[in-house]
C-alpha cells in the first residue's frame, strides 16, 4: 500500500516539477535559481538519521550511478538563450516527454524493486537518484549559464 502511494506522490511531485518549468521558462534565470533546488533537496538527506532509510554503499552507488546517467538526459536538453532582458532556460520541446519517460522508468523500478528491497532502503535509494541526476544536471547549467554570461558581457549573476 505504502509503494502505491509514495507512486501517486511521486507523480504529482513530477507533474508539479512540468508546471513549475514552464512557469521558470518565462523568466529570466539566475545563477541562484540554478543552484538553489538542490541545495533545498540536500536537507532530504536527514532521513538516513534514521536506519529504516539507511542504505548499503553499494546501493547507494547504484543509486547515484543511475541518478547521474539519467542526468545525461535532462543537462542534453537543457539549453539557454539570450535575449535583451536576460539569459532564459530556452523551452525545449522533448522535455515533457523527457520528464514523464523518467517519471514513468522511475515508477517501474520502483514497483520492480519493492518486491525485493524494505521501502525505506527504496526510499533511501531513491532519494540518492534524485540528488544523483539533480545535482549533475543543475551543476552542467550553472557552467553553460555562467559561460553564457561572460559571452555576453552582462553583468555578473547575482547568488542573492
Amino acid at each position: 500500500m505504502l509503494v502505491y502511494l509514495s507512486t501517486i506522490a511521486a507523480v504529482i511531485m513530477g507533474t508539479a516539477v512540468f508546471i513549475v518549468r514552464l512557469k521558470a521558462a518565462k523568466k529570466p534565470v539566475t545563477a541562484r535559481k540554478i543552484f538553489l533546488p538542490p541545495i533545498f533537496m540536500s536537507t532530504g538527506a536527514l532521513m538516513f538519521i534514521f536506519p529504516y532509510f539507511r542504505v548499503t554503499p553499494l546501493e547507494a552507488v547504484e543509486a547515484m550511478v543511475v541518478g547521474a546517467l539519467f542526468s545525461i538526459v535532462l543537462i542534453r536538453t537543457s539549453k539557454f538563450e539570450q535575449r535583451e532582458d536576460g539569459i532564459y532556460l530556452k523551452a525545449s520541446k522533448a522535455f515533457p516527454f523527457i520528464l514523464i519517460g523518467l517519471l514513468i522508468l522511475r515508477i517501474i523500478m520502483k514497483l520492480a524493486l519493492s518486491t525485493t528491497i524494505e521501502l525505506g532502503t527504496l526510499s533511501g535509494m531513491f532519494w540518492i537518484l534524485a540528488f544523483g541526476m539533480i545535482v549533475p544536471w543543475r551543476s552542467a547549467m550553472l557552467l553553460q549559464y555562467r559561460r553564457m554570461e561572460k559571452g555576453s558581457g552582462s553583468q555578473p549573476a547575482q547568488m542573492a
